[in-house]
């Protein structure tokens, strides 16, 4: 099971609003050679984490899967991610800014791999709903493969994040 974060706050260049956007996104994931698109969360608004004062995002999580004899290389799905996100309009500048649109790959199986990037599971998914939340809605015993803990018992130990079902 891999599963991609999903996220977009900046309206694009052709007018296309932060929900159409990702909505295209998931489209575009479900096109990936090797790859099947298994579930798409529920759209969450939330505020930017850490707060930086920009507009609201647009959060969801879909999962994907690979046949059984396929290993996925994540280099090569991030790369995949990213072309995905220039087409909608990215440009990377500082982190943490507002996007067009945002892919991260959250987990794959039980992958653990601290170098190179892509670092998989996903440095900081644990610590924010707009990841766990969504993740919860197409994973429901998703168990993080380095902390051994649910989405369910993370959200838990979050401090308040705003965040809210669309």
């Amino acid at each position: 099971m891999i599963l991609i974060a999903i996220g977009a706050n900046l309206v694009a260049a052709d007018g296309t609003r932060p929900l159409e956007t990702c909505r295209r996104a998931v489209t575009e994931l479900g096109r990936l050679a090797g790859l099947r698109l298994t579930g798409v969360s529920r759209w969450y608004e939330s505020a930017p984490v850490p707060p930086s004062g920009q507009d609201l995002y647009v959060n969801g999580v879909a999962r994907l899967s690979a046949a059984p004899a396929d290993r996925t290389d994540p280099a090569e799905l991030l790369m995949r991610l990213q072309a995905i996100e220039r087409a909608h309009g990215r440009v990377r500048g500082a982190p943490n800014a507002a996007r067009t649109l945002d892919l991260d790959i959250v987990a794959m199986d039980d992958l653990i791999r601290t170098a190179p990037d892509p670092i998989v599971p996903h440095p900081r998914a644990h610590e924010r709903a707009f990841v766990l939340l969504p993740l919860r809605d197409v994973a429901p015993g998703w168990v993080h493969p380095v902390l051994r803990q649910t989405a369910e018992a993370m959200l838990v130990r979050l401090p308040p994040q705003q965040i809210r079902a669309l």
